[in-house]
């Protein structure tokens, strides 16, 4: 089986999405275009009551409901106080690695939706000035945001309404090259959403029926850890589309689809992915299978918030997780197609 990908689709989607500042909490935005392109496609679009999409392919069998999982939240910051001086301290929103962003361009949004630009900097950020400027440590208790704007008190900050709670949106500087490498932030989850919105519109294109009736669901709080721990209750099995861990001692390289056999939250269903490893090696799909060490998936969130299911993990492979992160338009390509085995094949 080979599949014709529209990979033009599919870096539309990818940067579309990744350019769209989505940290949890803050999702609105990115499930306007997720439920835009769900509907122009023709399939069903519907919102739990905390934000997460659910996109229904008619299948045909409803015996059981197959759930394909990918979360459209990212990491980012939050303005935790204004400082006498006129920066933001910061707390963190997920886990990004904080030592990244020194010097990272970022975005301060306000309650009213004004949006001021600044950068991420250490406390001791001149080297002609300060002695530990080059080996103090970057956490965000030894970090501030310096905004763009002519200000010398807290309360010079304070009339341009930003306060604490306010959502600082990280720069994600994504860039497809030539070559085929995506190079952004937050490919961890976006490459796998812009995985699905690609077979979404592959199924529609081909005219093409899953076996059985699938539903996609699109969270927006996997990375604080409850994602999907509410999912339809009609889902008998889910697959959750992450990244896939690059590493040591892990075989996963930025050309592959990742089978996960396990992760910190221990095994995936064993059946589900014995057949995701026998329909990629029947189809010729690059793939390894590896287990995670410090990973947790939409799937766990399902089962610790009670879901009686069955659940599996693939992705694309991902270089550099939680930082500048790295994959290639081959690892996505592989991913969508083994999601369209297991939905079509079976």
């Amino acid at each position: 089986m080979k599949l014709k990908i529209d990979t033009n689709y599919l870096k539309l989607m990818l940067e579309t999405i990744l350019k769209c500042h989505s940290p949890s909490g803050f999702c609105y935005d990115v499930m306007d275009i997720i439920e835009a392109e769900a509907l122009h496609c023709g399939y069903k679009f519907e919102k739990t009551n905390k934000g997460c999409g659910i996109i229904t392919i008619p299948g045909e069998n409803t015996k059981e409901v197959i759930g394909l999982s990918a979360h459209v939240d990212t990491l980012g910051a939050m303005v935790r106080s204004i400082t006498p001086q006129g920066t933001l301290k910061f707390t963190l929103v997920g886990g990004p690695i904080a030592a990244t962003l020194d010097g990272e361009y970022c975005k301060i949004r306000t309650r009213e939706g004004k949006i001021y630009t600044g950068t991420f900097l250490s406390t001791s950020p001149a080297a002609h000035v300060y002695t530990d400027s080059k080996d103090k440590p970057r956490l965000p208790e030894t970090m501030e945001v310096r905004i763009d704007e002519i200000v010398e008190s807290k309360e010079d900050v304070e009339k341009l309404g930003i306060c604490a709670g306010d959502y600082i949106f990280i720069d994600p500087k994504t860039v497809i090259t030539p070559s085929g490498f995506v190079k952004s932030r937050f490919i961890d989850d976006k490459g796998s959403v812009a995985c699905l919105m690609t077979l979404l519109r592959l199924l529609k294109d081909e005219k093409v029926k899953p076996k059985y009736t699938t539903k996609m669901f699109i969270s927006v709080y996997e990375e604080v850890g409850h994602g999907s721990s509410y999912i339809p209750s009609d889902i008998t099995e889910m697959i959750a589309v992450d990244m896939g861990c690059i590493g040591e001692d892990l075989n996963c390289t930025e050309l592959d689809v990742s089978i996960c056999a396990k992760d910190s939250g221990g095994p995936y269903d064993y059946y589900m992915t014995t057949k995701l490893v026998q329909l990629a090696k029947a189809n010729k799909i690059r793939h390894v299978v590896d287990i995670y060490p410090m990973y947790v998936s939409d799937v766990g969130a399902a089962l610790r918030g009670g879901n009686n299911i069955r659940g599996a993990l693939i992705g694309p492979g991902v270089h550099a997780s939680h930082g500048m992160e790295r994959t290639h338009i081959t690892a996505l390509e592989n991913t969508i197609q083994l999601l369209y085995a297991y939905l079509t094949i079976r």
